[in-house]
């Protein structure tokens, strides 16, 4: 599915994988989508929630398991429409993106990762130009 995955949500990438992180220190492990607050975040892929819930320096955050060591991490979030255990289908929504975070406009945080390791998401989405 590489480069085949949709971006979870609607709007401009204001944060790159890999890109320094306010301060310099740290680099970001995903990207941001600058989407309005309210809008739809989707599931890239099939799985099942392995987690929903309030994680320090990530807000409302739902983790998807897609198998085979592969997992998608939807932050920023200002509501969850999933709860751990419950299956998601390629595109179900399974939240709404959130308000402003900190220096961001409202939007949606994202990573991929394949057995616990980040992997640059816009390699793996296609993304409408």
């Amino acid at each position: 599915l590489k480069g085949l995955l949709p971006l979870p949500a609607r709007g401009e990438v204001v944060a790159r994988f890999g890109s320094p992180r306010r301060g310099g220190r740290l680099r970001w492990r995903g990207i941001v989508i600058a989407a309005p607050a309210g809008s739809p975040v989707r599931a890239v892929a099939p799985g099942r929630v392995v987690f929903a819930d309030w994680l320090r320096g990530y807000g409302l955050l739902l983790i998807v398991d897609h198998g085979e060591g592969y997992m998608s991490l939807y932050g920023f979030n200002e509501r969850l429409d999933k709860q751990v255990g419950d299956p998601v289908q390629a595109g179900e929504q399974v939240a709404a993106a959130g308000g402003p975070q900190g220096p961001w406009r409202p939007g949606l945080y994202f990573e991929i990762r394949h057995r616990g390791r980040p992997l640059d998401p816009l390699a793996w989405c296609r993304v409408d130009r």
